[in-house]
């Protein structure tokens, strides 16, 4: 277990931005996910801190945000925990495993793909205005419990590995796999998304790569933004989930595209 409680050079400027963008990806992962689009790049400025303790220290403070998102939605939206609950089981046990491996599989490896998917997902969102307006489900009894386990683990793995855009992979393949309305499908997500952030912890912690003092501060932070962005969601509804999902993968896609470029790209034309 790490010893580090606060990186050196952390001055309160730098800690005061961070903090700042752990409450607002805590009310972004709530809507719809993606808050370590926020969360993760701000950790990476904190002078001394590595990649895989800017990585790990950011699962721990998700953690928290998640688990309040995950509790509040439970309160107020009543997602069904017989497709939840498995497939976050599974997520847990892929997440680990993705982790596991993160080290020795370059994130610039998968980011082309996933700029693609996401590109894909942003046009057949935008184009289908009527997707996730309500529930109806695509499949039942073991089919439908069949693609959630499938989904839970192929996500849980990609969390484990490299992470942004976890918690909206999760929400669309809930609706367009599976059927679920948007709010509904945020609700589920926020349980398996729990469950991945564990499993990648539970790799991280023996390792000791958590930075705690960091984690524990950003993980107040973001259990605010988490606690606050699942009541925003559920009051307002369906269609506001859906509006805040198009932003934030159209960030994702401007963020990991301009990753790809200055990575893949601008290194062959010079």
């Amino acid at each position: 277990m790490s010893d580090v409680l606060l990186p050196d050079g952390l001055t309160p400027w730098v800690l005061a931005s961070v903090l700042v963008a752990a409450l607002a990806a805590g009310w972004v992962d709530a809507v719809v996910g993606g808050g370590g689009l926020l969360q993760l790049p701000a950790l990476l400025l904190v002078p001394g801190l590595s990649p895989v303790q800017a990585l790990a220290t950011n699962k721990l403070a998700s953690v928290f945000g998640t688990t309040t998102s995950a509790i509040t939605y439970q309160r107020r939206v009543r997602p069904d925990l017989r497709t939840a609950l498995p497939m976050a089981g599974v997520a847990l046990v892929a997440s680990f495993g993705g982790a596991s491996v993160a080290a020795l599989l370059p994130a610039a490896v998968f980011k082309p793909v996933i700029v693609v998917a996401l590109v894909g997902i942003a046009l057949f969102t935008a184009f289908r205005p009527a997707l996730g307006e309500v529930t109806a489900l695509r499949h039942t009894g073991r089919r439908h419990h069949g693609t959630a386990l499938s989904v839970g683990a192929v996500i849980g793995f990609y969390d484990g590995v490299l992470g942004p855009g976890t918690g909206s992979f999760l929400v669309f393949s809930l609706v367009a796999l599976l059927g679920y309305d948007f709010l509904s499908a945020s609700a589920k997500a926020k349980i398996v998304n729990v469950a991945t952030n564990l499993g990648a912890l539970g790799f991280f912690v023996p390792h000791g790569s958590v930075v705690w003092g960091l984690g524990l501060l950003l993980a107040a932070a973001n259990t605010l933004g988490g606690y606050l962005g699942s009541r925003t969601a559920t009051s307002r509804g369906t269609g506001f989930v859906r509006g805040v999902f198009l932003v934030v993968v159209t960030a994702l896609i401007a963020r990991l595209g301009w990753d790809v470029w200055t990575e893949n790209l601008r290194p062959l034309l010079g």
